[in-house]
């Protein structure tokens, strides 16, 4: 029988309970900000991206579909390093679905102040929705790292 000295199992035992907490205040505290996945909404060529559809330069940006709901395309490019629109003006109580892809390499889409933080990738269409109460400024800003210019990747939802 092997043997374990008490204070190592009284360190094994504050261990175990410090996971064990750890583990129910990350669930709780996901559940409280409501856990939103984000999932692949869409394929999409990236290529061709650009040249037609809801990321072409024309259809880029915000649409009301009823009051109060709407959806925002939003396209994310390195060289220049920016998201395609830069700043987003919606009213208080507004629900909005984002719609975000890339043109070329992965990048990350971050709203400061909700629980919208996807992974961009090319060739896919990432969705999240969220309904802003309250009203402000909310910065969005690229979470992975895209290349030189990734400083340079950011915007703002404002809240009238």
């Amino acid at each position: 029988m092997i043997h374990i000295h008490v204070y190592e199992k009284w360190w094994i035992a504050v261990t175990a309970i410090m996971l064990i907490v750890l583990s129910v205040l990350v669930g709780v505290a996901g559940f409280v900000n409501g856990f939103q996945v984000p999932q692949p909404f869409a394929r999409i060529d990236p290529n061709t991206v650009k040249a037609s559809g809801p990321y072409s330069e024309a259809e880029l940006g915000l649409r009301e579909l009823a009051p109060g709901k709407y959806e925002a395309h939003i396209l994310a490019q390195a060289s220049p390093w920016r998201y395609y629109p830069s700043e987003i003006t919606v009213p208080v109580g507004a629900t909005v679905t984002f719609y975000v892809t890339s043109a070329d390499v992965q990048h990350g889409f971050k709203v400061q102040d909700t629980n919208i933080n996807m992974m961009v990738l090319p060739g896919q269409v990432a969705k999240l929705t969220r309904t802003f109460d309250k009203a402000g400024e909310f910065p969005y800003v690229c979470t992975e790292y895209c290349g030189v210019g990734h400083q340079n990747m950011y915007g703002k939802i404002i809240v009238k």
